[in-house]
């Protein structure tokens, strides 16, 4: 089965970006996809470089014409649709959040981003309150499906959980890229690495599909501030940790073929999930077993 990976620059103007989105959403199903995944708030520049009121405006509720659009268009095609993007629930309280909208438009599953970041031009917990849906795992007409958004990569809790609630493969959209100041420093292969091989370690220690789908393009803030390059090199990784298929630095619709029966024979001969010591995990809870009074994390 082909699965799509929307990776694209994004304009200032909202309508354009979508239009584009749609039309790569348009190609990838012409050419096969059965499940296409978008990027982190593909309809907009990613604005969390600053802390700004203005941006709020962006968000769009659940039952909004904005949503309404790609749940129309997941219908039309017959795909799997994952769509990120910033969610108002009420006046004040903001997410970020996606969908897994089914091939006959209806939404299989919502996931608001568990793990927000505070960084140097990364200030989304200025915008979002942390996800209180638990995480997704969406049984759709091609799948089960998993989705985890941009930091939550860096979690292997996150991924556990997921694949433990039975994702077959999990969507991660993402809006990662490096600082003027990363660059200076000789950091772009060591970031880059590590960005990759995380991911990768996610679909080996649950023995399941990860697809990584990032922006790309340089994009500056309002402040002045240098600008941020977001790397692009989406991916489909399989259980074994071999990349599938990886899309440069610039606009692409990215296509790979997974085959979910693969897991259950790997599942089987990495006997992961029946090792578990969950007898003994008890210390994952705690912010830090220094001083304790115990290490084996056993309460």
């Amino acid at each position: 089965m082909k699965i799509g990976l929307i990776q694209s620059t994004a304009s200032p103007e909202i309508e354009q970006n979508v239009r584009k989105t749609m039309a790569s959403v348009r190609s990838a199903a012409k050419r096969g996809a059965r499940i296409v995944c978008l990027e982190e708030f593909f309809a907009s520049l990613y604005f969390c470089q600053t802390c700004e009121s203005s941006p709020f405006e962006l968000a769009e509720p659940l039952e909004s014409a904005f949503i309404g659009q790609f749940r129309e268009l997941a219908a039309e095609l017959e795909i799997v649709l994952v769509l990120s993007w910033f969610e108002k629930q009420d006046e004040g309280v903001f997410f970020n959040s996606a969908l897994v909208i089914d091939v006959d438009g209806s939404i299989a599953g919502h996931y608001r981003k568990m793990h927000i970041p505070d960084d140097a031009q990364f200030h989304e917990k200025h915008y979002f309150a942390p996800g209180d849906l638990g995480f997704c795992a969406a049984e759709t007409r091609y799948g089960t499906i998993g989705v985890c958004i941009c930091w939550d990569q860096w979690f292997p809790e996150a991924a556990r959980l997921t694949a433990l609630a039975g994702a077959e493969i999990i969507f991660i959209p993402t809006s990662i890229g490096w600082h003027e100041e990363d660059i200076e420093a000789g950091l772009k292969d060591s970031q880059f690495n590590a960005w990759q091989t995380i991911q990768k370690s996610h679909a080996i220690a649950n023995s399941c599909f990860v697809a990584a789908v990032n922006r790309c393009g340089t994009e500056a803030p309002s402040s002045g501030a240098p600008p941020i390059q977001f790397w692009g090199h989406s991916f489909v990784t399989d259980p074994h940790g071999t990349i599938l298929a990886e899309a440069g630095e610039s606009d692409e619709v990215l296509l790979a073929d997974v085959d979910f029966a693969e897991i259950a024979p790997v599942r089987r001969m990495w006997n992961f999930f029946r090792d578990r010591r969950i007898d003994a995990y008890s210390g994952i809870l705690k912010r830090s077993l220094k001083n304790a009074g115990g290490s084996n994390g056993e309460s």
